[in-house]
């Protein structure tokens, strides 16, 4: 009886946390769209004015690269 409860305490969090796999995302609208290429914008500005160093670029790089996916 004891393994069955701690088998359903460690699998139940996996098991929720993997419905929100399934949810999935809705599609960015035209605002959102909108709202992400005014702040490239001001990164762009931002970069002009005050260049990053080569650390700082690649984290921006790896930053980007997540939040496409």
């Amino acid at each position: 009886m004891r393994k069955r409860i701690v088998s359903l305490v460690c699998v139940a969090p996996l098991l929720v946390g993997s419905l929100g796999l399934f949810t999935g995302c809705e599609p960015q609208g035209p605002a959102e769209k909108a709202g992400e290429k005014v702040d490239r914008a001001v990164d762009n500005a931002r970069e002009t004015v005050n260049p990053s160093g080569p650390i700082e670029k690649a984290g921006k790089n790896i930053d980007r690269a997540l939040d496409r996916k």
